[in-house]
């Protein structure tokens, strides 16, 4: 397991969490309805830190879902649509739930979308 912690440096005096969720180990992780900048940090169980990435800023227009990727220690943004081969991958809403993208589609032009994530418990 992980803890993926996103935090929102931009807003208060000094930041506000936005989202932090337990899952299996990932080296991609989509994440629902992200402020323009955002940190994250990546830790295992023991708390050290595995990757992380600070002032993942937006580059272009801000979408439903953001691609957080892991390149070795580093976590790099992207802000896109997901497609039929994202499927499969792990989502975080905001508050840290962390469900899988089922099903994903979009407009064209943007402007409508239609998404499906799974949850699933187990103690």
């Amino acid at each position: 397991m992980e803890t993926w912690d996103l935090w929102f440096p931009d807003a208060g005096a000094t930041g506000l969490p936005f989202a932090r969720g337990r899952l299996d180990q990932t080296n991609v992780l989509w994440a629902h309805a992200v402020p323009a900048t955002l940190d994250v940090t990546v830790r295992d169980q023991e708390h050290r830190v595995l990757a992380s990435g600070c002032g993942l800023t937006l580059k272009g227009e801000l979408l439903p879902l953001t691609r957080l990727a892991r390149h070795d220690h580093t976590i790099v943004r992207e802000d896109r649509w997901p497609t039929q081969a994202d499927l499969g991958t792990p989502v975080m809403l905001p508050g840290g739930e962390v469900g899988v993208l089922t099903a994903w589609w979009n407009a064209d032009d943007g402007s409508e979308w239609r998404w499906q994530v799974e949850f699933y418990n187990h103690r």
